[in-house]
């Protein structure tokens, strides 16, 4: 595992930059599609099977919400270590005492999963403890 450098640095803020504003968008976008206020169609349900699908759609789309909103702010966290220099370091190898070399977080991941806080092996360690 080798550093990053300034060019790989620049790819990986603009590919979070276009995540986040993605993001944005299609929290924005189901928001206004479940909690929006279009009186103009009726919403009210008119059979009782129908108010138990409208709750399950809402609680469906406000989970999702809530998912994206933290997706959000992980990106918005991996802009801030690109920023302080810490972008790509393993936070849980450096709780640990690892040396910031050693605790690189390997390329293959952060191109997978750019605001990735873990490397792979202290991810598995972190989902078994929950």
């Amino acid at each position: 595992m080798t550093e990053l450098t300034k060019v790989e640095l620049n790819e990986y803020r603009s590919k979070l930059r276009e995540i986040q504003a993605r993001i944005k968008g299609d929290v924005r976008d189901l928001t206004e599609e479940t909690l929006g206020s279009d009186k103009s169609e009726s919403r009210t349900p008119t059979h009782p099977a129908e108010l138990g699908s409208e709750a399950y759609e809402q609680d469906f789309s406000l989970s999702l919400i809530r998912n994206e909103e933290e997706v959000l702010a992980e990106v918005a966290l991996a802009l801030k270590k690109i920023d302080a220099g810490t972008f790509g370091q393993c936070e849980r190898c450096l709780e640990e005492g690892k040396t910031a070399k050693k605790a690189l977080i390997p390329k293959a991941r952060l191109k997978a999963i750019p605001w990735a806080k873990n490397c792979v092996e202290c991810e598995r360690k972190r989902e078994m403890n929950h």
